[in-house]
């Protein structure tokens, strides 16, 4: 079966997917943990304000972070022994009888300007200090990533890694209007918990692979407005886009250099499609790969060195590596006959990738230093796999008996989560670099 290798090119569109409102949040649910995660307490936040609740839920959002990461396991609010809002308050005793090593308390209030102060305390109950606390100055859009960022300096305080809930996620969904149900294609940004959506772009033709630029600002992707596929660029903040790829036959797959100076993409130009590389400077166009094969789906390294991308040259699609000067493409996948959508995880030394057995295409791990592969997700037909920025975490799309939507599973294959839209469906994830900027 060819089918998710040939559509990634464009070489087939299909019915994709149905979603009622362009901007419904996803919906996250955890379909399995770990066992053994740290419990740790997020107290709700104090709050100081002419409304009776705080516009946000601060310590909420913070605790859904923790326990989407799989490596927390928050107490029921219903579970709490008391609710300290500052540290004086705080008795370490009452929270070494609940067994939590970890708790977090703060405050959030609103000033006269319209701004608010949110603050935080992360303390270590069993030795009774603090690791770490914060104050900032926010306005009541940023509360929610104001969140995110608090949850991130908690996980690589306890953990000694980067977390990655202030990233975003860009998605596509399809939709259907009027009376007579036209179908109306979007490419959204929200954020990782799936809040907060945004349409960054509507067609009334299909638009595919979204792939963000390093520092967070922009988003290169395809679209068939004109009946044609088109690569476009389009800034975040200000909306402006530019058409960068418009070569007769296929343009697709884009993807971004580390340097964000280039795209890496795949052009039918000179008939066969093959990798190309296009200086967003200049708009000159190199080819990288000569094949009479279908050369497809580039990946950058992270040191920007080579590419990684799939071809069926061999006779089945398979991973191959090429530098970016030019040269030999190597083969990387020799397990089965279907490997195809490489990326590259932050540390350069793994890729997430779809393997198919011949029954079911799922998202796998390959360890290039070994080649050894390990199969994640349980699921029969997925898509499009997105390493989080901090590498723990590979977003993809799916089909299952619950339709087309996304999900997300931990590297080492222990959490898996589910994120759909309400009554609708969505794919092609891409997880925005960490700490990403408008």
């Amino acid at each position: 079966m060819r089918y998710p290798f040939l559509w990634r090119c464009g070489a087939v569109i299909v019915a994709l997917f149905l979603t009622h409102g362009a901007e419904a949040a996803l919906d996250i649910k955890i379909t399995q943990g770990v066992e053994g995660a740290l419990p740790i307490a997020v107290v709700p936040f104090g709050w100081t304000g002419s409304q009776g609740n705080p516009p946000t839920d601060v310590a909420g959002v913070i605790a859904a972070d923790l326990e989407r990461s799989g490596r927390f396991a928050p107490v029921p609010r219903a579970d709490l022994p008391a609710e300290p809002h500052d540290k004086e308050a705080v008795q370490f005793n009452d929270w070494r009888l609940l067994g939590t090593g970890n708790l977090v308390i703060g405050a959030l209030a609103s000033e006269p300007n319209g701004a608010y102060t949110v603050e935080f305390r992360l303390f270590d109950v069993f030795r009774g200090v603090q690791l770490a606390g914060l104050r900032f100055a926010v306005t009541e859009q940023e509360l929610r990533s104001t969140a995110h960022r608090i949850a991130d300096l908690i996980y690589e305080e306890l953990t000694g890694e980067p977390g990655a809930f202030a990233a975003r996620i860009a998605y596509i969904t399809e939709y259907d209007v009027g009376a007579e149900a036209e179908k109306r294609y979007a490419l959204q940004v929200a954020d990782s918990d799936g809040e907060n959506a945004r349409t960054v772009v509507e067609a009334s033709q299909p638009l595919l692979s979204p792939a963000w630029s390093p520092d967070g600002r922009r988003l290169a992707y395809v679209s068939f407005e004109t009946n044609q596929p088109r690569i476009y660029v389009q800034e975040l903040a200000s909306g402006a886009r530019q058409q960068v790829s418009a070569s007769p036959g296929l343009n697709s797959a884009p993807a971004w250099s580390p340097d964000g100076l280039r795209l890496a993409l795949t052009l039918s130009k000179d008939g066969n499609p093959e990798i190309y590389i296009l200086d967003l400077r200049t708009q000159q166009v190199r080819r990288l790969t000569r094949s009479a094969a279908i050369d497809t789906e580039p990946a950058w390294a992270p040191d920007g060195q080579s590419l990684v991308f799939t071809s069926d040259r061999g006779g089945s699609p398979q991973i191959y590596r090429i530098p970016v000067a030019g040269g030999r493409a190597e083969r990387l996948t020799f397990d089965g006959r279907y490997n195809a959508r490489a990326t590259f995880a932050p540390d350069g030394n793994k890729l997430a990738l779809i393997h198919g057995d011949g029954n079911a295409y799922r998202v796998a791990l390959l360890t290039l230093g070994d080649k050894a592969l390990q199969v994640l997700s349980d699921t029969l037909l997925d898509e499009s796999p997105s390493f989080a920025p901090n590498g723990r975490i590979i977003l993809y799309a799916t089909t299952d008996a619950e339709g087309a939507t996304l999900a997300a599973v931990s590297v080492d294959g222990r959490v898996r989560h589910r994120l759909g839209v309400q009554l609708g469906k969505v794919r092609e994830p891409a997880w925005s670099p960490l700490a990403p900027n408008e």
